[in-house]
């Protein structure tokens, strides 16, 4: 956070100040570190001697958005923004004088080591620190443009413990311009929430520390409390443990003693290893300090079994002694036979995937040695949000398999752009019985701490909102960029300071120049065509008389000018044929609309001024077609189902929620059933109907399912849909404005 309320000379004479202070600094701390770490010091690249803050303010654009948080943001009781969090009101209540003034920047902070020469294998490690600003909308907090480099740290070497030295010029400045104008555990405590009461046991056969026990976050009541012999042979009757706040977390750090350098072994009495050079920063003991996980592979070999016994938990999976060497496992229950494994992997090889998606899934798998290899960390994401909970459908007991997919729910959920507050209670008492479920089915070295630091996810959702914006990727993208930038492969560093420098120059340029697109705003593929627009396969048809006649009464169907004349009609079949039924009326006016409508606007027009909208539409479209097999509408790119059989990736599936009419013969009298279905189809072929020169309406032509029988939704809350079904015959036509796209994935359960 930084106080931006003096943004004119004021700020232009602090940060001349700011050369000579960070110098004092560095002096101040030249004799406590090594050499070696100075020289590197030096050569960090630092932006105190930069105006950032108000060359954001001197563009009038850039200012109305930083101000947005204030003047614009939705505050409806969802979590859309970490403005909507509770800790952003209570930073504002407690420094009231920085929350009253809008225009000040909260920022977010990022490091992380990236290899420079694009080689994962090679040794070199560069730490870049980034600030985002979270005062801006949502979708351009994380975006390029607004995402500064503050300093980058020379390799080869991570900084380690000693990155708080190459902070120090950072914290500086933050201080100064909050004055004018993450936490690190590690070892037996390693839960920044628990803390003191963490449960953990130590595994002797796999030597490493597990974290198990959640059943102490469950009601007093609860039944499993009781069941020990299924988890880890212990009944549990110890309270859940209270969260640390930053108050309390302060007082384990402040009297740390801490020396720099890689010979110094900074033995503490307590759990804390380090005192951050944050807590320096005025407001970091108001902060709720938060963690986040990531779920890891864990091998499961002989040595898990060891364990196992020595706990006296699940002798039936003990392992076995054979002659020779060779030890027999007894399969678990998560244990996957070769077919199983094969089933599960041919799922993921057969996925595709919408257009901007995600990466080609199916590229990652590989069939002969049934792994997936060379996965990035969002192609993790999206497998735990979506593609896991599909791929073990038949293939796993039902209690493991339950317990995964809601684990995978849970993840999905909590990436929501919108959450409700009232919803998070039960999240997390969904989540925190879904941990007791996995260990009852998988072994304990499975519960290394990252699996743990998931039961505290909803509460950091409660104090600092959505995750969408905190979590790595855009960072992960951003990083990308400054690779690109290595010309020179001996001074790497040197290269991206250059190539940052040079872009906020030609950036700074660019905003008193009109028309000049900016840098890092990558624009939608989809940017100009949300109207819709073909994009291949443009062919001019004339199409038979019922299908252009079904495409036109679409249209009519849609238009408001056309719903007075639609209407009149339906009561005067219905009064002149009082004993037909409903299904009869309407089949009987998709018959004779249009013969209808030109009457009845030839006999209007003689006496009153129509709507020359209506005029328009009475006599159709040109009867040539212009047909695509691929359209960009609604930022989505649709394919027909022709185009999509050669390609990668599956854009041909859309899902249209309408109000569709069914009907029941009870005692041979026919009932209408109206209800808000959703309707799943697939893409045929795709027309522009063309009234005139500016008047241009693009179809879909769809192979609809038939939703009673072939949609239903099973126990796990999949939607499963047969596309062997035909339903909507007669209406095959729909409006390109309305598709949603969807994307099918076939079930390994029943291919069907």
């Amino acid at each position: 956070m930084v106080d931006t309320e003096n943004n004119g000379d004021d700020i232009d004479d602090s940060q001349n100040d700011n050369f000579d202070k960070v110098d004092d600094m560095l002096h101040d701390i030249e004799d406590n570190i090594p050499d070696k770490n100075y020289e590197k010091l030096q050569l960090m690249f630092d932006d105190a001697e930069k105006p950032l803050l108000k060359r954001l303010f001197a563009n009038a654009e850039d200012a109305k958005l930083l101000r947005w948080h204030a003047d614009k943001h939705t505050v409806d009781g969802k979590l859309r923004h970490v403005a909507n969090s509770p800790k952003w009101e209570n930073i504002d209540s407690e420094f009231k004088e920085f929350g009253g003034e809008i225009r000040n920047i909260r920022f977010g902070l990022s490091s992380d080591g990236i290899y420079p020469f694009g080689n994962m294998s090679s040794s070199h490690s560069t730490w870049a620190v980034l600030l985002c600003i979270y005062n801006l909308l949502p979708w351009l907090c994380m975006k390029r443009k607004y995402i500064m480099m503050s300093l980058l740290i020379q390799g080869p070497k991570q900084p380690g413990n000693d990155i708080d030295v190459f902070l120090a010029p950072l914290i500086e400045e933050m201080k100064v311009l909050w004055n004018f104008g993450v936490r690190v555990t590690k070892g037996k405590k390693a839960c920044p929430v628990c803390e003191k009461d963490t449960t953990l046991l130590w595994l002797g056969e796999c030597k490493k520390h597990v974290y198990m026990g959640h059943r102490r976050f469950l009601p007093k009541t609860h039944v499993y409390r009781k069941k020990g012999h299924l988890f880890d042979g212990n009944t549990e009757k110890r309270d859940m443990p209270d969260p640390m706040d930053g108050k309390t977390t302060f007082s384990r750090v402040q009297n740390l003693d801490i020396q720099f350098g890689k010979r110094n072994n900074n033995k503490q009495p307590t759990n804390w290893k380090k005192r951050s050079i944050f807590w320096e920063l005025p407001y970091w003991e108001k902060l709720e300090h938060c963690c986040w996980t990531f779920i890891r592979n864990q091998r499961m070999g002989v040595n898990v079994r060891r364990d196992m016994v020595t706990m006296g938990i699940r002798p039936q999976l003990a392992p076995i002694e054979k002659e020779g060497k060779r030890t027999y496992l007894p399969p678990a229950c998560h244990t996957l036979s070769k077919d199983e494994k094969t089933k599960f992997y041919k799922c993921l090889n057969g996925v595709k995937e919408p257009s901007g998606y995600s990466s080609n899934i199916s590229k990652l798998v590989s069939m002969k040695d049934l792994k997936l290899m060379g996965m990035k960390s969002h192609d993790f994401h999206v497998l735990i949000t979506h593609m896991i909970l599909i791929a073990i459908r038949g293939i796993l007991p039902d209690d493991v398999r339950h317990a995964i997919t809601k684990l995978c729910l849970f993840f999905n959920m909590i990436y929501s752009k919108v959450i409700d507050p009232e919803v998070l209670d039960s999240w997390q008492r969904d989540i925190i019985i879904t941990l007791c479920q996995l260990e009852m089915y998988f072994p304990p070295s499975f519960f290394d701490v990252m699996v743990h630091l998931v039961s505290h996810i909803v509460r950091e959702i409660k104090v600092c909102g959505s995750v969408y914006l905190r979590y790595m990727y855009p960072f992960e993208r951003y990083m990308g960029f400054l690779k690109g930038y290595v010309r020179n492969r001996h001074r790497p560093e040197g290269s991206i300071v250059k190539g940052y420098a040079s872009e906020e120059v030609i950036e700074f340029c660019i905003n008193y120049l009109k028309g000049v697109p900016a840098i890092g705003m990558p624009q939608s593929r989809h940017e100009g065509r949300l109207q819709g627009i073909g994009v291949v396969g443009l062919k001019v048809i004339i199409p038979n008389r019922d299908e252009f006649h079904l495409a036109h009464f679409a249209v009519l169907q849609h238009m408001t000018v056309v719903t007075p004349y639609m209407n009149e009609l339906m009561s005067m079949l219905r009064s002149r044929n009082k004993h037909r039924s409903e299904k009869w009326y309407v089949k009987e006016q998709i018959r004779t609309f249009l013969a209808w409508l030109k009457e009845k606007v030839k006999e209007k027009s003689d006496r009153e001024n129509l709507d020359p909208l209506v005029k328009l539409l009475v006599y159709g479209p040109r009867n040539v077609v212009s047909t695509y097999q691929s359209y960009d509408i609604n930022g989505y790119t649709f394919y027909t189902e022709k185009r999509d059989r050669k390609s990668t990736q599956q854009n041909n599936g859309v899902t249209l929620i309408a109000t569709s009419i069914g009907y029941s013969n009870v005692n041979h009298q026919a009932r209408a059933i109206v209800a808000k279905d959703s309707n799943y189809g697939v893409i045929q072929e795709i027309w522009e109907l063309k009234y005139d020169s500016s008047t241009i309406v693009p179809l879909f032509k769809c192979k609809w399912v038939k939703n009673k029988g072939g949609v239903k939704v099973d126990e796990d809350g999949f939607t499963l849909v047969d596309l062997s079904t035909d339903g909507y015959v007669s209406e095959p036509f729909i409006l390109a404005n309305q598709a949603n796209h969807v994307f099918y994935v076939e079930d390994p359960k029943n291919s069907r």
